[in-house]
């Protein structure tokens, strides 16, 4: 099967069968395929999450010098920006990218008003995050996203290989069938290093502005835009 032709291919059937044929694979046997399958053309957009703590770690065995894409909005917590400095001195071969929006926080300040992400939180995130990777995504043939199964509603039906309409692309998800004690207990093992705000009740983190610690109890993704009704940024809608 050709690597461009997958997605290409507009008949969902085409990925049922791709996936049945997948089905008994595990986490290694999926990241090998994609790796086999796309090569350099391949890209983890990484959010350095706890499942990319896990997914960094099985990438580094299979491809050492893998594509690795973190969405830098400007809007981290210093402790994310801290993790990173970790992983690229853990994984000195990996090749992090830390890819910027087209305006700066004071450019879109100017354009769009102060504190866009409480005025029109998509649009921000769509300057911030959507068309950075959109225009990432552009040049390559697929990439691959730590989605777990059990992380929402909106995830459940999440394959190993899903045909990813938003970018026109080919989205890999080895990790569906991760449970969150099964991401822990691989970073506990293999002490990988992971966002310190993970131990104050922030299970999913993103912009500091959009990002709140979780009661126990909560929803996991409860702490993210907990002000509106949105509960995605877009990337995998």
């Amino acid at each position: 099967m050709s690597k461009l032709v997958l997605y290409e291919n507009t008949d969902v059937e085409a990925f049922k069968q791709l996936n049945h044929s997948l089905a008994r694979l595990d986490t290694l046997d999926i990241l090998r395929w994609a790796f086999d399958m796309y090569g350099d053309e391949l890209v983890y957009a990484c959010s350095f999450g706890a499942e990319s703590m896990v997914l960094i770690d099985l990438i580094s065995k299979i491809q050492p010098n893998a594509h690795i894409l973190f969405l830098d909005t400007d809007f981290h917590f210093l402790e994310t920006y801290s993790l990173i400095k970790e992983v690229q001195a853990k994984y000195p071969d990996l090749r992090i990218e830390l890819e910027k929006p087209g305006l700066t926080p004071e450019e879109q300040a100017e354009i769009h008003g102060e504190k866009l992400w409480e005025t029109n939180p998509d649009l921000c995130c769509k300057i911030r995050k959507l068309d950075p990777l959109d225009s990432k995504l552009s040049q390559k043939a697929a990439w691959i996203s730590g989605l777990r199964r059990e992380q929402s509603p909106t995830r459940a039906n999440t394959e190993y290989v899903n045909q990813d309409n938003r970018f026109k692309s080919v989205k890999v998800c080895p990790l569906i069938h991760w449970k969150e004690d099964e991401i822990w207990m691989y970073i506990k093992l293999h002490k990988l290093p992971y966002n310190s705000l993970h131990d104050h009740n922030y299970p999913s983190i993103g912009c500091t502005h959009c990002t709140k610690p979780v009661a126990e109890g909560e929803d996991s993704r409860s702490g993210r835009w907990s002000s509106t009704d949105k509960t995605e940024c877009g990337l995998h809608q």
